[in-house]
């Protein structure tokens, strides 16, 4: 393998065995997707396909892990917990210091682990820290779905372009320091050291080269598209306070990082995305960004790759705060994305994503919108106050929402309509203009242990067609019904605890048609379920005691499109 691009795999076999050799199947698509963007022959070790039967497989791990390039690394949390696995890390975290570099490790999460997401078990494991560190690929959904999924195919190919970038970039020759850089230093102690046959190690140990933009002259450049169009691949582009009127590109792997408080480094663009993003990495941090004219602009527009965004206030007086398209797969953490003429956030065309602890407020339309086929991951964000939904889903949109607080939009909490399909878990919806969540015109999506409260009208609401499945939610005090399925709407329901709410527990009329399986329908001001105007079901093994009006108001002309059966009234 020597001399030849490569990877190797850290895993824990139970994993690959349990998921029926799905990280076998992982890597040697992997490893086609790579050998299909760069023409040339590529090798992706793994202990389970690369070790011959009675060989001495430590040594031959150990001899690959010294000649391969890479070191892919799949998350999960028997990984922690394999000395193995750990030593590898720390093997080749030696190597990338040996090497200067810090890019080298590329973890995969493929299953969630503890070790990884709290904080204070992270800071307690140098693992986990140091993965924790790296941009991974969250493949934690994507672990469910079939390789010939369009969502996982475009994320392979992401990964791989992320490994292409990696494996074939030229290396970085010295450069001399800038002139104000030069000056600054040339009577200091060491120079010639560093500048001498040592300069090796002195890499590795250094940050990356750094250029300094500051509006009133006193840092290497006065704009900071300057800066980005001197910067090399990897290099560090520090903005200091100051208004820059312009708009930025980024083209290639960057950081931009905003040096000092967020509110005093702005960026105002008018005719122009205040930033559009277009390199496989990348990482903008603390600056505020305005777009400030109306027009077919957003305030950031991420047309490709990862970049990790966060700590800046984005606001668009054109299109969406942030768009993410084109396959785009971007982390977006503790922004303020807010007053757009649009939606705060849109994911189409295929975009992905990971939006985490962002708030997200004021906007025109929704909060997040998700479209043609956008599958980001929302977790523990603040979606509030939007003139719309708060999360609109719509045109074969996915999505997975976790743990976000969804409040006060002057419509609906959640919307799915058009073909719609999304994943919602542990979510707070609460104290929305409307209903909870609004499920219509063909929707989908899959609700879990979400707690819909406090809503104006409905917590549920299900009509033309939307056919969605809850399970195991808490859907209460809501001002009108707890669920109302109308106009053709569908759905099952199972295993909801469905109280205290104003109307009755469920309202079913013209032609609604859900399934409703031990369910818990209790403490409602009206009935537990009212069928009229066509209404109809399936209602077995519900509880149904203890509603104001008892169980049932059941329309004369709706009994025969009701089947009931084991339901404790």
């Amino acid at each position: 393998m020597s001399g030849q691009p490569a990877a190797f795999m850290s895993y824990v076999r139970f994993n690959d065995q349990h998921d029926d050799g799905l990280l076998s199947q992982f890597r040697e698509r992997l490893g086609a997707e790579v050998r299909a963007q760069t023409g040339e022959e590529f090798a992706i070790f793994q202990d389970r396909n690369d070790v011959a039967w009675g060989q001495n497989w430590q040594q031959r791990i150990d001899e690959a892990l010294d000649a391969v390039t890479l070191l892919l690394v799949i998350v999960t949390p028997s990984l922690f917990r394999s000395p193995a696995c750990r030593s590898e890390v720390t093997r080749f975290l030696e190597r990338e210091r040996d090497l200067g570099r810090k890019d080298l490790i590329l973890p995969v999460y493929y299953i969630s682990a503890q070790e990884l997401d709290d904080p204070e078990l992270r800071e307690t494991d140098e693992m986990a820290r140091v993965l924790y560190s790296r941009q991974y690929a969250d493949w934690r959904e994507l672990r469910f779905e079939p390789f010939t999924s369009p969502v996982v195919r475009k994320a392979t190919a992401q990964l791989a372009s992320r490994m292409r970038d990696t494996f074939w970039k030229p290396p970085t020759a010295p450069r001399a320091p800038t002139a104000r850089r030069a000056e600054a230093h040339e009577e200091g102690p060491g120079v010639s050291e560093r500048m001498g046959a040592d300069a090796k190690r002195s890499t590795a140990k250094s940050e990356p080269p750094t250029h300094v933009v500051d509006p009133y002259h006193r840092g290497d450049f006065t704009t900071i598209g300057a800066a980005i169009k001197a910067a090399q691949a990897g290099d560090r582009i520090l903005v200091r306070p100051g208004l820059y009127e312009e708009g930025l590109v980024i083209d290639k792997p960057l950081e931009v990082l905003g040096d000092g408080p967020a509110a005093e480094i702005q960026i105002r663009a008018a005719d122009a995305d205040a930033l559009m993003f277009q390199a496989s990495i990348g990482r903008v941090t603390n600056l505020t960004l305005r777009q400030t004219a109306a027009g077919h602009w957003f305030g950031v527009d991420i047309t490709q790759g990862r970049l990790e965004l966060e700590g800046c206030d984005i606001s668009s007086q054109g299109l969406a705060c942030v768009a993410i398209r084109n396959g785009a797969d971007p982390r977006l953490r503790r922004n303020q994305i807010h007053d757009s003429k649009q939606s705060g956030v849109y994911v189409f065309d295929s975009g992905l994503g990971t939006l985490e602890d962002n708030d997200i407020t004021g906007n025109t339309l929704q909060g997040v919108a998700i479209g043609k086929g956008g599958n980001p991951t929302l977790r523990r964000n603040q979606i509030h106050d939007n003139k719309q939904s708060g999360v609109y889903v719509f045109d074969s949109g996915l999505g997975t929402l976790e743990d976000n607080d969804i409040t006060g939009n002057t419509t609906q909490g959640v919307a799915i309509g058009k073909g719609g399909n999304p994943t919602l878990r542990h979510n707070q919806i609460h104290d929305n203009k409307q209903s909870g969540v609004y499920v219509f015109d063909s929707g989908l999506g899959t609700l879990e242990d979400n707690d819909i409260t406090g809503n104006t009208t409905q917590g549920v609401t299900i009509s033309e067609g939307g056919n969605p499945t809850l399970r195991h939610n808490q859907i209460h005090d809501n001002k009108q019904a707890g669920v109302y399925v109308y106009d053709s709407g569908l759905g099952t329901l199972e295993d909801n605890d469905i109280t205290g709410n104003t109307g009755a527990g469920v309202a079913i009329s013209e032609g609604g048609n859900p399934t409703l399986r031990t369910n818990r329908i209790k403490g409602n001001g009206y009935e537990a379920i009212w069928i009229y105007e066509g209404g109809g079901g399936v209602v077995e093994d519900n509880d149904l005691r203890g509603n104001s009006m008892g169980a049932w108001d059941l329309a004369a002309d709706c009994k025969d499109n009701v089947f009931r059966v084991h339901n404790k009234e």
